[in-house]
């Protein structure tokens, strides 16, 4: 396979002896130098002192090196497992100097029994690619400001010169966001997690938006979920989710009862009947009980809460200007779609390349 030409001298190309004052400055070398040249590393092997557990010596190695096992997973599986190792040698070792106490380079080997990623596409390497903890903030305060996430990728990568100069992907945004909700959501915060535009309020709908719900946040099920008095979700929550507990919320429970019934208790007032029935009566016949008083004292037996309807629309319009930057970013959009797909494409084992390297790797008849 032919490599970049790399220049024997060069300051940023390892070479045995150099030092290093820690681990993470020579994965960071390498990195570089990875960049430079087209691959990504990934961290291999490490030895640590049995007594004191200090890493003694670690290696990195070429994201390619080594081989997958058999995928036990779904053969339907949305997003299947992309085969790229194929038993790349390019390692670079160090050794920590017991005198020196620094880290020492004691193993290159530069080879690579692979293409090499052009540099337009450097950017998409795994170990490349690092969102800041500045960009966090920017990209969770975009999102808090209603800025969807194409959207506000795109105004990323302007204000940066361009999507190559970003450090980031929008998988690795979308990530991020994932990342921040998921901990918002184990901490307990009130946070706004996403909406949903139903064409139906059906069990079927929901029981699909609780799925996707699920999907987002990691198959993490919530303990305890406060709805609305709406019948299809009640059937849905214990189909997707049958170990989180469902309950009504009390302030949506007021307001339909201030819009449905207030004729009934015109007297006394909705809040002052409905107050005792929320706060004040814990056992399951009590409750009853003077529910059942409460419906005859007012003759509201056959009383039935309307239900009510919302009615949401979109209005989407570009005048001339708009519409030819809209074009532009959609062509933008188009191109570099094909480098992500020129990317992908000299990520892939080449067909051919070692048919029994191929079979074992991915466990499967090619």
């Amino acid at each position: 396979m032919e490599e970049n030409n790399i220049v024997d001298d060069c300051g940023w190309k390892p070479k045995v002896g150099m030092p290093f004052d820690s681990k993470q400055a020579a994965y960071d070398f390498y990195n570089t130098y990875g960049g430079n040249v087209g691959f990504s590393i990934r961290k291999a092997y490490a030895n640590k002192n049995k007594h004191t557990k200090e890493i003694t010596s670690r290696t990195f190695v070429c994201y390619k090196e080594g081989s997958w096992g058999i995928d036990k997973r779904d053969p339907l599986v949305k997003n299947p497992r992309q085969e790229v190792r194929c038993g790349c040698g390019a390692r670079f070792s160090i050794k920590l100097g017991r005198i020196s106490r620094k880290y020492i380079a004691c193993d290159f080997v530069e080879h690579h029994n692979h293409d090499l990623v052009p540099q337009d596409c450097i950017h998409m390497l795994p170990s490349q690619r690092k969102i800041s903890t500045t960009q966090a903030i920017e990209v969770e305060l975009a999102s808090e400001s209603g800025i969807p996430l194409r959207s506000a990728y795109e105004l990323f990568a302007r204000e940066s010169g361009g999507r190559v100069s970003l450090g980031f992907t929008k998988l690795d945004q979308k990530n991020c966001l994932r990342s921040k909700r998921q901990k918002d959501l184990e901490y307990g915060e009130a946070v706004i997690f996403g909406t949903a535009l139903m064409y139906d309020e059906t069990a079927e709908s929901f029981t699909w938006l609780f799925q996707i719900f699920l999907e987002a946040m990691s198959n993490k099920a919530p303990k305890t979920i406060f709805t609305d008095q709406d019948t299809a979700m009640a059937k849905a929550i214990p189909i997707v989710m049958p170990d989180t507990n469902h309950r009504l919320c009390t302030w949506h429970l007021m307001q339909n009862a201030v819009k449905h019934v207030s004729s009934v208790f015109d007297d006394v007032g909705v809040k002052a009947v409905f107050l005792k029935f929320m706060h004040d009566i814990d056992d399951d016949e009590e409750f009853r009980i003077q529910w059942d008083q409460m419906l005859d004292k007012y003759d509201a037996f056959d009383n039935h809460w309307l239900e009510q309807t919302f009615r949401d629309y979109l209005n989407c319009d570009h005048n001339l200007m708009e519409f030819f930057m809209h074009f532009e970013r959609v062509l933008y959009e188009k191109r570099y779609k094909e480098l992500e797909a020129e990317y992908n494409l000299s990520q892939k084992i080449a067909e051919g390349f070692n048919s029994n390297f191929d079979v074992k790797a991915s466990g499967r008849d090619l």
